[in-house]
């Protein structure tokens, strides 16, 4: 039996085979990669290596065994049908009749395009009869924090999301609530609600900036259509850019306020304040 995590090299999934390995022996813990060479630092410390590729069904085919707990990360090829991805893991679970599938969705109140996926996902993998958690993750604090450049070049954080308000939390976060799941009992076929303890809006994360940073960073909102127009402008495919803008959309309407607590209660511990992901992303 092993904990086997998909997409292991990934943002999320390096956090969550890292919290593993706080928890369990390396050689319960199998990383499915698509780059072997990426991995190699885990396989050094001792963790099963398995090289499959949601593009290509047949890689997973024997690749779990019954009674192992999997985590199917959501994949991020959005223009590569990523319901069918998902669904080619679905599968090999039941083939291989695991005990537990735990999928990271997202938010039940988000009816972005972006959820669409998703909640797709979501029906395949209850009409399979496969056990398992859905882990509807909320946004991340390093939607933001990662790209702080263009930002504090240009004084503004611009957004299509009004005086929205939603509930990030770190990566680091989520994932400890995927290790929890993955290395507790009694959640089967359940459904948790992700969130940052703490809702904000734009306006108080461009306070923050300007606090941390001693610079004015001023809150623009945008229209959708224009915010779509700025992120094609920097180079994303308009596909991507129009979905990205519709989460804002969303933020506007209060749809990725999460209220649950479900997280800070898988992980036993608050959620990391939106504070210190601006700190940490300055220092870095």
């Amino acid at each position: 039996m092993s904990i086997v995590v998909t997409g292991a090299t990934g943002h999320l999934g390096r956090h969550v085979v890292e919290q593993l390995l706080e928890k369990v022996p390396a050689e319960q813990v199998t990383a499915v990669v698509r780059d072997e060479a990426k991995a190699a630092g885990l396989a050094a410390r001792g963790v099963r290596l398995a090289v499959a590729d949601y593009n290509t069904p047949e890689t997973f085919d024997g690749l779990f065994t019954a009674g192992d707990k999997v985590l199917l990360i959501s994949g991020n090829e959005f223009d590569k049908g990523r319901v069918g991805q998902h669904e080619v893991v679905i599968g090999a679970a039941k083939t291989a009749g695991v005990a537990l599938l735990a999928y990271t969705s997202a938010p039940g109140t988000l009816t972005a395009a972006l959820a669409d996926d998703h909640r797709a996902t979501e029906e395949a993998l209850l009409a399979s009869g496969v056990p398992y958690v859905l882990l509807r993750n909320g946004w991340y604090h390093e939607n933001y924090t990662e790209n702080l450049a263009p930002v504090l070049q240009h004084g503004a954080v611009v957004q299509a999301a009004g005086d929205g308000r939603l509930s990030s939390a770190a990566r680091a976060d989520y994932a400890a609530a995927a290790v929890a799941v993955l290395t507790g009992e009694g959640h089967e076929n359940r459904t948790y609600e992700l969130g940052g303890d703490q809702a904000w809006s734009f306006a108080e994360y461009a306070a923050e900036l300007s606090r941390q940073t001693g610079k004015e960073i001023a809150y623009r909102p945008v229209s959708v259509e224009d915010y779509t127009g700025i992120l094609t402008g920097v180079g994303l495919p308009a596909p991507l850019a129009a979905i990205l803008a519709g989460v804002d959309a969303s933020i506007e309407k209060g749809e990725l306020v999460v209220d649950s607590g479900d997280l800070s209660r898988l992980t036993g511990r608050p959620t990391t304040p939106l504070a210190d992901a601006v700190a940490a992303a300055l220092k870095g």
